[in-house]
């Protein structure tokens, strides 16, 4: 299982490969520009990136670029309906690890996907500890005193998050934000809940993830 982003602005081929993914159980995120994208690959880390060349906003070649040279080594899948050897070209130069042609089918996607995540992908090898809790990224596993412990998508997410940035006090809103960014449906009743979740599974007497009554939320290293 891996933790896949895709970048696509056609809402029908998004939602398609979402559902494929999903179904290959894989964690995935979606964005449906070059910003949105942004964001989340500067947030979270991610096992692979499939990027569509052309977005609203920007040209998936740039995002790339970009992404490359802030250090992010996560394999990029480039889609794109350009099927000229230069454009090819443009895409690889620009950092991606592979190029598909739309239009594709899934068993090709498939098979791209598996090869590229073969690949390491340093940029998520490091795992992430506190106390008696560890996280990594690459493996999507979380540990308490060495026993995996099985967490939800949200509870992963929070906690990746939380444990990226130790001993900051954050606001609900701000988590709802930076979890929940595209999600319409999010609520400070839906954070709470996933909060109570994850306390219950690694951290049932409130240590790590501590509530700051009328501030926010904060992991405590200490």
């Amino acid at each position: 299982m891996a933790k896949i982003l895709i970048v696509e602005d056609d809402s029908s081929l998004r939602e398609a490969l979402e559902l494929t993914l999903m179904a290959e159980k894989h964690t995935v995120d979606t964005a449906a520009d070059g910003s949105e994208a942004d964001f989340k690959l500067k947030t979270f880390d991610y096992d692979l990136l499939i990027l569509d060349w052309q977005l609203p906003d920007a040209e998936g070649v740039d995002i790339c670029r970009n992404f490359r040279t802030r250090g992010g080594a996560t394999p990029v899948l480039m889609l794109t309906g350009k099927s000229a050897s230069l454009d090819k070209a443009q895409g690889l130069d620009s950092g991606a690890d592979d190029y598909l042609t739309k239009p594709f089918d899934d068993i090709e996607l498939k098979a791209r996907i598996r090869a590229l995540l073969r690949r390491p992908a340093a940029v998520n090898s490091n795992v992430l500890s506190c106390k008696n809790v560890t996280l990594d990224p690459a493996t999507h596993v979380v540990c308490k005193d060495g026993e995996e412990v099985q967490l939800m998508p949200k509870e992963f997410q929070l906690l990746e998050f939380l444990m990226r940035h130790p001993d900051q006090v954050y606001s609900q809103e701000t988590l709802l934000n930076k979890v929940w960014p595209t999600d319409s449906e999010a609520t400070v009743e839906a954070l709470r809940t996933v909060i109570k979740r994850l306390r219950k599974k690694i951290d049932p007497n409130s240590e790590i993830v501590c509530t700051i009554h009328g501030v926010g939320f904060v992991l405590k290293t200490t």
